[in-house]
């Protein structure tokens, strides 16, 4: 991170629609120009208006190691496809991968890092078919993602408010001290 203070800067919805259509744009072109390899799409979750402040990349970049950690040698970064801590925007983090696996290999193997890692619930890792559809933790058996700060969806939490914006970034707080205080000593 920079000393200097920057001002967070707040997204719009149609901020937020253009870089997810320029995000699917990007998904294509890589799918066709790799069409043997799997597509990893990393995003970092921030709720609320303000999706890049200063805890931002340091999840990304968090998550960029546990994704270069896991599929080692099986890992292609073609310059677009890249991984690190400039691919932070008013919009958020994202860094796609690509990888020689099986999309249903690679799912099972995002999920667990998901799963395990000490930020693993604040990174959001797609693995998009050749369609251009992510696949779903439903398809390979998996229950669907819980809530921060309770045991229920977090779809549902979201959709019905059920924790204030502060609430969240508390925990997001929480989870990234406690992380940094184990890994980077």
């Amino acid at each position: 991170m920079t000393d200097k203070k920057e001002t967070p800067c707040r997204c719009s919805l149609e901020d937020i629609l253009a870089a997810r259509d320029a995000r699917r744009q990007k998904q294509m072109r890589l799918l066709k120009a790799y069409p043997d390899k799997t597509l990893i799409c990393l995003t970092v979750i921030m709720p609320g208006e303000i999706k890049c402040n200063e805890y931002t990349p340091i999840i990304g970049a968090a998550a960029c190691q546990a994704i270069e950690e896991t599929f080692k040698d099986k890992l292609i970064l073609p310059d677009e496809a890249d991984c690190n801590t400039k691919n932070v925007s008013k919009t958020g983090f994202e860094a796609f991968f690509l990888v020689s696996l099986p999309p249903v290999e690679v799912k099972r193997q995002t999920v667990r890092i998901e799963e395990t890692h000490g930020l693993g619930r604040l990174f959001d890792i797609d693995v998009i078919e050749k369609d251009c559809v992510p696949i779903s933790r439903n398809e390979i058996g998996e229950k669907p993602r819980q809530c921060l700060l309770c045991n229920d969806e977090a779809r549902i939490c979201m959709r019905k408010h059920t924790h204030t914006h502060e609430e969240l970034l508390t925990k997001i707080r929480s989870l990234v001290e406690d992380w940094q205080n184990k890994h980077m000593k």
